[in-house]
């Protein structure tokens, strides 16, 4: 086991590698491939219209993988918000200890999360933001670069600021994530303070995630200049794939004199999302990647993924500290 960080250690997983909670692909399938692999995989709440739909996926991603593996709950602005208490109350009842937060006023659901034990990752894109999960008690931060997938945030600072910055001013552990998908990237991930990477678009592209073909081999081919940002107007920026229906929404938001958000909301339906990993046709929908995709050309398994991602950032820090000639003493 060549890698021993604070992930590794507190985690128990070999390779410090996260799949990120993604809505649609975080299935008992996917999450429990990557914790097999030695990495940690991540079940996505949400998915489910109700708790006991996830309780039901715990219970067949534990019979899929006996390695640790964790769940994304994220905490997103909805006319009816989701009873997030009950989906974390779920994931408590069955044992799962390890868990990833994101999205807004977080601070109940970790403080809950925390009384029963559980390990809690959470996911942010700005430093101010970290320091107030600080406060709340996390165990590890999985900082979120203006490069990834989704919720970018509104600050734009990429990832050689935003870990750098978070190595110099946070007290806690950290995971690099945004724009990872090889051991280089994992090597330099580590050589800026991180602890591990978080990735989300790579494991999107892999034999286990569930999503059509075709949308795998989209993102072989794309270029990372494929995705765009959409909805800044309103405050929620999100990075998605760059089609015709994100130029469409993209165009509404510039145009609208109004600034209704209803104007771009059939635009940016998640149901049509969902649609495009179903029926294969990336034009369908929009659908969330990051500029990594540029980085990505195959699908491998995900056993094969972190196998090639570990020996690629081992062989990249024996590479790099060979640079260094210690001077001759006299």
């Amino acid at each position: 086991m060549p890698f021993n960080t604070e992930l590794t250690r507190r985690l128990g997983i070999t390779v410090p590698v996260v799949q990120g909670g993604m809505q649609h692909v975080g299935y008992a399938e996917l999450a429990s491939a990557v914790s097999n692999a030695g990495g940690l995989g991540i079940l996505t709440a949400l998915i489910w219209p109700d708790p006991e739909g996830l309780r039901q996926e715990i219970r067949k991603c534990r019979k899929m993988t006996s390695r640790p593996f964790a769940v994304n709950i994220t905490l997103l602005p909805a006319l009816v918000p989701p009873n997030y208490d009950a989906y974390a109350q779920v994931v408590i009842d069955e044992g799962v200890n390890i868990v990833e937060t994101a999205g807004n006023s977080p601070g109940p659901i970790i403080s809950k999360l925390k009384k029963a034990g559980c390990t809690v990752l959470h996911k942010c894109t700005t430093i101010r933001h970290a320091q107030a999960a600080v406060k709340l008690g996390v165990d590890f931060l999985s900082i979120d670069g203006f490069e990834c997938a989704g919720h970018v945030g509104e600050s734009d600072i990429t990832n050689f600021i935003l870990l750098s910055k978070a190595r110099q001013t946070l007290k806690v552990p950290f995971i690099a994530s945004g724009g990872f998908a090889d051991g280089q990237g994992l090597a330099a991930a580590l050589s800026l303070g991180a602890c591990g990477i978080n990735m989300g678009t790579r494991f999107l592209c892999t034999v286990e995630s569930p999503i059509h073909h075709n949308i795998k081999e989209e993102i072989v081919h794309a270029q990372e200049t494929d995705t765009t940002l959409v909805l800044r107007r309103w405050r929620n920026t999100t990075r998605l794939y760059k089609n015709k229906i994100t130029q469409q929404a993209l165009k509404v938001e510039q145009e609208s004199t109004t600034g209704e958000f209803s104007e771009v909301a059939p635009f940016v339906s998640g149901k049509r999302g969902r649609e495009v990993f179903l029926n294969g046709d990336p034009e369908h929908g929009v659908w969330t990647a990051g500029q990594v995709i540029g980085l990505i050309h195959d699908i491998p398994t995900c056993k094969d993924l972190i196998e090639r991602i570990e020996k690629e950032a081992e062989d990249t820090l024996r590479e790099k500290i060979a640079l260094f000639t210690p001077s001759a003493k006299l």
